[in-house]
């Protein structure tokens, strides 16, 4: 068993104010000093020697950085291209896609609202139709996901638009058992991991998943900037990306396509990529058991977050552990969930200085706080909250 400890000495790592109680590390991440001033660097070169640079420097750091986070999520680097996040990855898919009037497009009522939108524009834009099926929450096992995505199929479905980890609930979906039965029925899956990659082990070759996007700035502790998307070989000829640069007609064979497209869609900083082998290797470098031991410590953290802030105000556990990564949903005080999620999430960062996700669910339970647990985390964080939560409720 891990121990969990009352403080962590790991905050010293981070630039994080340290007048706020940070427990949303799950919406935008947060980068440790050291990759900071790794990205510094590689900026300074880049600027030292523009040319020299994007013309000679650019290509090898890039393909080295890709080799490095392909071994780590389980895939092939030659199926693996770096993008800013996995907001891009979902559209370029999505935009390359053929869908035909009368098609289907399947997702969930937990699907992240940007992806969502997207997937609302290109079915407005061929005429399609989004068909959303409703998993429940609270949840009891993953096979009420599972059960819940299959019904909702048909022989028009054409694609399966599904979080890896749900960003408004925090739970893991069963997305290798999806992929093996949609794939049995033909069905294409494009699985928005944006929160997957360091906060649960991935190894996408088994995965299953015909496109797989994430974020290497959430978990992983790249910066801003870094995301990639996975496409399987045999599809990777049509995905293209949202912007159409050189690659389109390159005379080179050392690369495919749809490497050489996505490699480059313009001029760009290109540093964030080249920082996330810094990234892994300065995580993994913490723990005696590395990524595996950082991820276990993150979870069991989160877990008795969960516990000790349901308790203190007798609720139910709303999904089972084996459902949870790095981060949990739990109901507000119930005299807290008619405030407004914006008001209630500004009364604990201005008056109590607590950084924490206020997401307003539409069924009961209503209102939840959905806490994240990074190792600059402590227990003595969540009991502020509490305690926050208590005083605003009275």
């Amino acid at each position: 068993m891990i121990e969990i400890t009352p403080t962590s000495h790991f905050r010293k790592h981070w630039l994080i104010d340290p007048a706020i109680v940070f427990l949303n590390h799950g919406s935008f991440g947060a980068c440790p000093r050291i990759v900071l001033q790794k990205q510094a660097y590689l900026r300074s070169q880049l600027e030292n020697e523009p040319l020299r640079f994007f013309m000679r420097d650019w290509e090898p750091l890039l393909d080295q950085s890709r080799v490095c986070l392909a071994s780590f999520v389980g895939a092939d680097p030659e199926d693996v291209v770096f993008i800013p996040n996995a907001t891009t990855g979902i559209n370029a898919v999505l935009r390359s896609l053929d869908i035909n009037t009368g098609d289907e497009l399947l997702t969930t009522n937990h699907e992240y609202n940007a992806s969502r939108n997207a997937l609302d524009y290109v079915a407005q834009r061929y005429g399609a139709k989004v068909v959303v099926v409703d998993v429940p929450f609270p949840i009891q096992e993953k096979q009420q996901v599972i059960t819940a995505v299959m019904d909702g199929v048909s022989d028009k479905t054409r694609l399966v638009l599904i979080d890896h980890v749900t960003s408004q609930t925090g739970l893991i979906f069963p997305i290798q058992e999806l992929t093996q039965q949609l794939g049995s029925q033909g069905i294409e899956t494009l699985v928005d991991g944006a929160h997957a990659p360091g906060m649960i082990p991935l190894k996408l070759r088994e995965l299953g998943a015909t496109y797989y996007t994430g974020n290497c700035h959430k978990w992983l502790c790249a910066p801003k900037g870094a995301g990639f998307l996975y496409v399987q070989r045999d599809r990777q000829a049509k995905i293209r990306p949202l912007s159409i640069s050189h690659g389109a007609n390159s005379s080179r064979t050392d690369k495919s396509r749809f490497q050489l497209e996505f490699d480059w869609t313009g001029t760009d900083d290109p540093t964030p990529y080249m920082c996330v082998p810094e990234a892994i290797s300065l995580m993994g470098s913490w723990f005696q058991g590395g990524w595996d031991e950082l991820m276990q410590h993150n979870h069991n953290l989160v877990i008795t977050a969960r516990k000790l802030i349901s308790d203190a105000f007798s609720h139910q556990v709303l999904a089972p552990e084996s459902m949870l990564g790095s981060m949990a949903a739990i109901p507000v005080p119930d005299g807290l969930q008619v405030w407004n999620y914006l008001d209630l999430h500004d009364v604990l960062l201005d008056k109590f200085g607590i950084e924490v996700q206020i997401v307003p669910w539409q069924f009961p339970p209503g209102l939840l706080v959905r806490v994240s647990a990074q190792i600059y985390n402590s227990i003595n964080d969540y009991h502020k909250l509490i305690a926050a939560l208590q005083e605003i409720s009275k």
